[in-house]
């Protein structure tokens, strides 16, 4: 597992990267006002979308059915389930795109009803979301074929593909602005482009591995496929709640003062960063692996892989929420503060980001729990959590927002995600599919611990490296980061939390495989 964790962990940060260039590019050219707003609204209808259907309730039940289609029935029996299922998925989808790109008007007036006051801005938004909408189809189908290629155990070419909608994304923001009404309307259409190209790539990664796919043909129901969709509808709620609580977060926003939905786009995106890095690339590869140990009975094994998983996901991202909580204003002034936004959007987005690292640690524990359902073909379970955690998210946005405005948001998030997380592994631990041993009760005190070391370090650095001056604002930030990484790994190993010879010793190993075990994508 470690393996792919980290070939998805690798190319997913080279993409969020290059998402930090496209975003620092976005503030100077957009900053935080209604143009920007109308865009981070049109992103987020086809993206939401594309995370329920694409990556969320679809890998859910695709990844382990391929997987173990492949493992008893063969290659032939497996690339059928899954042209079927693309077929079935390119006809439906299709219909949605259009549906949605006639009626956006109407879909706008529920996803951002606070923009009907400003009619100029709720134009723009339904103009811009008209031009992503058809990214919503071409993502997908990516994620489908995505899916069959982690179900091979190649990694690589699906984690990459993200990359080229940053590049992308930057292309048309700076070429095609002249030749468009607005920077917005030039970042659409690249939005809508980079889905070509990631489809294209992945089908091409799909061909090199051995399965070329062919995604149109006649639709059919056969039985393989109607337990995938049986599998898919339940779970379009239970793996993609934190999804459906970022929706409400945008209607919440839409109701506040221009800006809103701005400051917790960024702030949203920093937060990513670790949640794409680690949670999913855990969840990416964990999932066909627990399929596999379920299916041959190998309890034990799963039990091992659960608890290794949690163990990764609490050592990496523990310093990331701490880091991200304690030194906001830091991060986001280097990272954004430019151009078009300035000191005040700087502080409100901030602000924002600091509520939403306290709930760092639960989103990446969700996307460790739920494959503990999905492998053993529990798509239930997860629903009835995730509406729950949904009127929770809506309830607390609603009674936050009054006295901490767009902070209330993320505040609100970030608690809905520490209560669908907790309920999910109090559950598994019930049924006796997650058992903590003792190394990993042994690990997680002290791994906070060094957290809250590490987060007192930040606090006293910050006071004397900001605010710095002109350039020397990255040099102070690098420094902060790795004072507070360093203090934090330090402090782990000195309280036990973690074995680092352990950690160089499966590194090696990883170098040491022969090149054809490794993936040709």
């Amino acid at each position: 597992m470690l393996k792919g964790v980290l070939t998805v962990g690798g190319w997913t940060m080279v993409s969020r990267v290059l998402g930090f260039a496209r975003d620092m590019l976005i503030a100077a050219v957009l900053g935080a006002g209604p143009m920007a707003d109308a865009f981070f609204v049109a992103l987020k209808l086809p993206n939401l979308f594309r995370r329920l259907f694409g990556e969320g309730a679809f890998n859910a039940a695709f990844v382990p059915a391929f997987a173990g289609t492949l493992a008893v029935q063969g290659p032939q029996a497996a690339r059928q389930l899954a042209e079927r299922m693309a077929a079935l998925m390119t006809l439906w989808l299709s219909l949605l795109v259009v549906l949605g790109i006639l009626a956006m008007p109407q879909l706008m007036t529920v996803l951002a009803p606070g923009f009907a006051d400003d009619p100029a801005k709720f134009q723009l938004a339904v103009e811009l979301t008209r031009i992503t909408f058809p990214y919503l189809l071409l993502i997908c189908l990516t994620a489908l074929v995505s899916g069959v290629l982690n179900g091979l155990d190649r990694f690589a070419a699906a984690a990459a593909a993200p990359v080229f909608f940053n590049l992308l994304s930057m292309a048309a923001l700076i070429g095609l602005t002249p030749f468009v009404a607005t920077p917005a309307h030039a970042l659409a259409w690249g939005v809508t482009a980079s889905g070509a190209v990631q489809l294209g790539l992945v089908l091409w990664a799909c061909a090199r591995a051995g399965m070329p796919l062919h995604v149109l043909r006649l639709p059919s129901l056969a039985p393989e496929v109607r337990q995938v969709l049986k599998r898919m509808i339940p779970g379009i709620i239970g793996a993609g709640v934190t999804q459906l609580n970022l929706a409400i977060d945008v209607i919440i926003a839409s109701l506040l003062p221009a800006g809103a939905v701005s400051y917790l786009y960024y702030a949203d995106r920093v937060g990513q960063l670790p949640l794409g890095v680690i949670g999913a690339a855990i969840g990416t590869a964990m999932l066909p692996l627990l399929s596999r140990q379920v299916r041959s009975g190998e309890s034990l094994s799963a039990h091992r892989t659960m608890n290794r998983a949690m163990e990764m996901s609490l050592l990496l991202c523990l310093p990331a929420a701490a880091g991200q909580a304690a030194a906001a204003w830091p991060i986001v002034s280097v990272l954004f503060q430019r151009g078009a936004f300035g000191a005040e959007e700087a502080a409100m987005t901030a602000a924002a980001l600091s509520a939403y690292a306290i709930g760092l640690p639960a989103y990446v524990l969700v996307k460790v729990y739920a494959p503990g359902f999905f492998a053993r073909g529990d798509t239930a379970t997860p629903v009835k959590v995730g509406f729950a955690a949904v009127a929770l998210n809506l309830a607390l946005n609603l009674l936050l927002t009054q006295w901490l405005s767009h902070v209330g948001v993320a505040l609100a998030t970030a608690i809905s995600a520490w209560f669908n997380a907790g309920m999910l592994g109090l559950l598994l631990n019930r049924r006796g599919q997650m058992i903590l041993d003792r190394r990993l009760r042994r690990r997680i005190p002290r791994l906070l611990l060094a957290a809250a070391l590490m987060t007192v370090t930040i606090l006293g650095l910050e006071q004397v490296l900001f605010p710095a001056p002109g350039l020397l604002r990255f040099a102070a930030l690098a420094v902060l980061v790795g004072a507070g990484i360093a203090v934090y790994f330090a402090a782990a190993q000195l309280l036990g939390a973690v074995d680092l010879r352990e950690v160089k010793g499966l590194l090696r190993r990883r170098r040491k495989q022969p090149v054809a075990a490794a993936p040709a994508d």
